[in-house]
């Protein structure tokens, strides 16, 4: 092979796409009675979390759920949607490891996707929706108590209009904990939720 042909080959393979970048970001278009919200999910920085998601898509785990919760900063227009299994046992499945963002890289800003759970290792099938950043959730090493924050594992990349809206949602005033005043009084139907191109 000359140095032509070898220089040839080398630009054509610079120019051609990367199809391991493609394949790994698979994109999940989760269509509720709202609109569609369709998430990368990235694979490769948060392994164990994007595949447990993807396992409940491939699954139809999801499809019939809902999304329950919009959580409103007082007076602002940032929060997060809560949606998922919602401990329904029949839909569920095991527990995964927690993937801090100090580990993954990830963080969470508007439109990122992250997993709900109780303490680190307990989370299961339900997941949250960012609109507007907040870095609160992300793992803080030298802060008291639980610190190891939220595992966010991809981002939306259309339909935050979608995620907005739900936010908006009309919410009980009652309820408990940390969901007081933010269980969605009707909440939003998952219709499906399932990989696209």
């Amino acid at each position: 092979m000359t140095r032509h042909v070898a220089a040839a080959l080398a630009a054509l393979l610079l120019l051609s796409p990367l199809p391991a970048l493609a394949a790994g970001n698979p994109k999940v278009a989760i269509r509720t009675t709202e609109g569609t919200i369709v998430v990368a999910v990235d694979v490769q920085h948060a392994p164990i979390t994007a595949k447990n998601f993807l396992a409940y898509v491939d699954k139809r785990n999801f499809d019939g759920m809902t999304f329950y919760r919009a959580a409103r900063a007082k007076g602002m227009s940032i929060g997060f949607i809560q949606g998922g299994t919602r401990h329904n046992f029949t839909r569920s499945l095991p527990p995964i490891p927690h993937e801090p963002t100090s580990k993954t890289g990830l963080r969470h800003r508007d439109g990122t996707i992250s997993m709900a759970r109780e303490a680190p290792g307990s989370a299961m099938g339900d997941f949250f929706i960012l609109a507007g950043a907040q870095p609160q959730m992300d793992a803080h090493p030298s802060a008291k108590g639980d610190n190891a924050g939220y595992a966010a594992f991809g981002k939306v990349v259309a339909g935050m209009p979608v995620v907005r809206q739900i936010l908006k949602a009309k919410t009980f005033a009652g309820g408990s904990g940390a969901m007081k005043g933010q269980i969605i009084e009707q909440p939003v139907k998952i219709i499906e939720a399932k990989r696209v191109p």
